[in-house]
């Protein structure tokens, strides 16, 4: 039975083999260190900071009406409601739902982790931070389960199996193996045993593999989504040809000769059947 009033972290300093808070500390700003790193690694290698800025100019000058400040923060701020905090760009329920827990669940989790560390053992001792430390834990394997066992595989679509693991699935598998081992390890009592090691193992995986996973997706996410709403609103649409084809100017912009003088109603599409697949 794990007790949430207590989290295994409390236990660490007094453990067979002790660690102390100063050492989970710099662990902590070491992870922090790899996210920075990698996440700049990242950049510099996909070439992310000069495609927006290229993007950007590109758009400036496709653009038919000029954005005030106050029109940038209004996107900004519909930017932070509906993409990052509602995860409005997933139209599936079950997916954005997956998606929330998985969010909310790292960043209560997490949170709770480097609160519970840097307050040393008077926050150790807190209740409410131990209980809020293992709903965190709980929300995110909840999240990654669901979405690696129930969303992710479409067996009837795609033939995938759950076990097939590529290295685009290194940031899931870790985001559910560190959550699943810290409530493992919270079962079993603490200590520094194997579940301490795996559960470790499973955070290393995750902050120091961001360059070969998708962490770094989620610092780009808002704001690819602001530079979209953007273009929208002022005309360029992010470089590409608008919902009408009456405008010749517009006509042009199409890359394939078919979509030219295709109508604008072209049937279901996809929408024949319902979504089953991510």
């Amino acid at each position: 039975m794990i007790d949430i009033t207590k989290t295994p972290i409390a236990d660490l300093p007094t453990a067979a083999i002790s660690i102390s808070y100063e050492t989970m500390q710099m662990f902590v700003v070491l992870m922090i260190a790899f996210v920075i790193v990698m996440t700049v690694i990242d950049m510099v290698h996909k070439k992310s900071a000069k495609f927006f800025y290229e993007n950007a100019a590109k758009g400036k000058a496709n653009a038919t009406k000029e954005l005030s400040a106050g029109d940038k923060a209004g996107i900004a701020v519909s930017t932070v409601v509906e993409d990052v905090v509602l995860s409005g760009e997933f139209c599936n329920f079950k997916r954005r739902l997956a998606h929330l827990l998985t969010m909310y669940g790292f960043v209560l989790f997490n949170a709770m982790t480097a609160i519970i560390i840097f307050g040393g053992a008077e926050a150790a001792a807190n209740a409410l931070y131990s209980q809020l430390w293992h709903l965190g834990a709980i929300m995110l394997a909840v999240g990654g389960w669901w979405f690696w066992l129930f969303i992710r595989v479409d067996v009837r679509a795609e033939a995938n199996k759950w076990y097939n693991i590529s290295q685009m699935d290194m940031f899931s598998i870790s985001l559910i193996a560190t959550s699943t081992f810290a409530l493992i390890w919270s079962y079993v009592g603490g200590g520094t045993g194997a579940t301490f090691f795996l559960f470790i193992l499973s955070a290393v995986s995750l902050f120091a593999g961001v360059l070969w996973s998708k962490f770094s997706h989620m610092f780009f996410k808002p704001f690819a989504a602001y530079d979209k709403r953007t273009t929208k609103a002022d005309g360029s649409y992010m470089n590409l040809p608008t919902i009408t084809r009456d405008d010749p100017e517009q006509q042009k912009r199409h890359s394939m000769e078919l979509l030219v003088d295709a109508p604008m109603d072209m049937g279901l599409g996809i929408k024949r059947e319902p979504p089953s697949h991510y």
